[in-house]
């Protein structure tokens, strides 16, 4: 096996990763239904989960729920799609991502940790947190 990473292979990936931040879920499906990994991350360690979830995309969230992406995934710098999604105040993503099974408990800061440090009550209780 070569070292070197083919071009073609970085420029799908490349295409997959700006399809989850640009929210076009159709897309994104029909790559990972045709065999893209769902949990796909790039060179930080972000899954395809947390670029929707950060970027506002709770449709793709879903999607990519749906087709077994991790909900908790955390990136290199432990942070998780869910914390990502309190920091933004993207609530309907938050509930994608609860839905989907996501631990608010997860990542470093955790989205309760983070509900906190924003002084998000609503989320808290969401969380089942005080």
């Amino acid at each position: 096996m070569s070292e070197t990473p083919d071009p073609e292979v970085l420029d799908l990936a490349s295409k997959i990763f700006d399809l989850a931040r640009h929210g076009d879920t159709e897309a994104l499906a029909a790559y990972v239904d045709a065999g893209a990994p769902a949990n796909l991350t790039n060179d930080k360690g972000d899954s395809l989960v947390m670029l929707a979830a950060y970027h506002g995309h709770a449709s793709t969230v879903e999607a990519l729920l749906a087709r077994g992406a991790d909900a908790n995934a955390a990136n290199d710098r432990g942070q998780t799609p869910l914390a990502g999604a309190v920091f933004k105040g993207e609530d309907a993503v938050i509930r994608a991502l609860l839905a989907g099974g996501a631990d608010p408990e997860a990542g470093t800061p955790s989205a309760v940790d983070t509900a906190r440090m924003f002084g998000k009550a609503d989320l808290l209780e969401l969380f089942g947190t005080r």
